[in-house]
């Protein structure tokens, strides 16, 4: 049985769970795990110490989450706890669940916005290191970890980008907007900016992995709605809605933002622009796969 050294703080949630087979797990609420990744240092992993379960192998910095405490705040945690992250460099990605009915563990990925250098914080870790994507296999991977690393490795490429046709989303419902055109727009961008701190269910952009996306939302403004307030910059680690303001014709602001970056995503029902954005590289979202989004985010708000 593997026991914690003298003097490490204990929390309720710092304890076994056994499944119906036997096996154990660690956390009594579940568990949670940081998976930092940067372009060019690769991702950061720990070398665990000789105690710990399956000590000597490498993984992710994480441990058990708090009671009532949210994968993603559990994640945070322990890995400033353990490694010394710095919640204000690294903004969030996307999340993977393996959810066992009894217990669950839920890896984080974040992208780290600079290279910071690590720092063991306590007795869990034996070494800390960047380590680049194409190299971590060669390394004695902690069992969860190398289980799980086959299908978060693809992930790691650059976050997916939402590009939102703000007049399409908005006109989409009838609901008075033509009368406020800027608050109608206004309006939007704070329900997107509960959506940048919550995640989209990863269901909605078709992965199959149980989870959450954090995509970088930009909203295209055009006409009278471009006189719309920005929205407030969040705290990190959630990611900032950019917004863009058309001067032209807001379909070609709208392919041109969609031709920036690879894997994103263009929110409108407009079929001669659904094509040409798809013909950019981009797929295309539904107004009302959004707004269902959006509108269960509001009910729990």
């Amino acid at each position: 049985m593997v026991t914690l050294p003298a003097g490490l703080p204990r929390d309720p949630g710092d304890a076994w769970v056994e499944g119906p087979d036997g096996r154990r797990f660690w956390g009594r609420f579940g568990a949670a795990g940081l998976l930092v990744h940067h372009p060019r240092g690769g991702v950061l992993l720990q070398h665990r110490a000789e105690w710990s379960h399956h000590g000597g192998t490498w993984g992710l910095p994480g441990g058990a989450r708090h009671e009532g405490e949210s994968a993603v705040t559990g994640a945070l945690r322990e890995a400033h706890e353990e490694a010394g992250v710095p919640v204000d460099e690294v903004r969030l990605s996307f999340s993977s669940v393996l959810d066992l009915g009894f217990w669950s563990y839920v890896t984080v990925a974040v992208e780290a916005v600079e290279q910071f250098e690590p720092t063991i914080g306590d007795a869990e870790s034996l070494e800390l290191r960047w380590v680049a994507v194409d190299e971590v296999d060669a390394l004695p991977l902690h069992p969860g970890f190398a289980a799980s690393w086959p299908a978060l490795a693809p992930r790691l490429a650059p976050p997916t980008t939402l590009v939102v046709d703000a007049a399409n989303v908005v006109g989409s419902r009838p609901d008075g907007w033509w009368r406020d055109r800027p608050g109608a727009a206004e309006r939007l961008l704070a329900r997107l900016g509960r959506l940048a701190e919550q995640g989209l269910p990863a269901g909605t952009l078709g992965e199959s992995q149980p989870g959450s996306i954090w995509a970088r939302i930009v909203v295209v403004l055009e006409g009278k709605a471009s006189a719309a307030a920005d929205p407030e910059e969040p705290p990190a680690p959630v990611p900032a809605i950019r917004v863009v303001r058309a001067s032209g014709a807001g379909d070609d602001t709208i392919v041109d933002v969609a031709a920036e970056a690879p894997g994103t995503v263009v929110v409108t029902a407009d079929r001669e622009l659904a094509g040409r954005v798809e013909a950019a590289g981009a797929r295309v979202m539904g107004p009302g796969a959004l707004l269902e989004v959006l509108d269960a985010l509001d009910a729990a708000h």
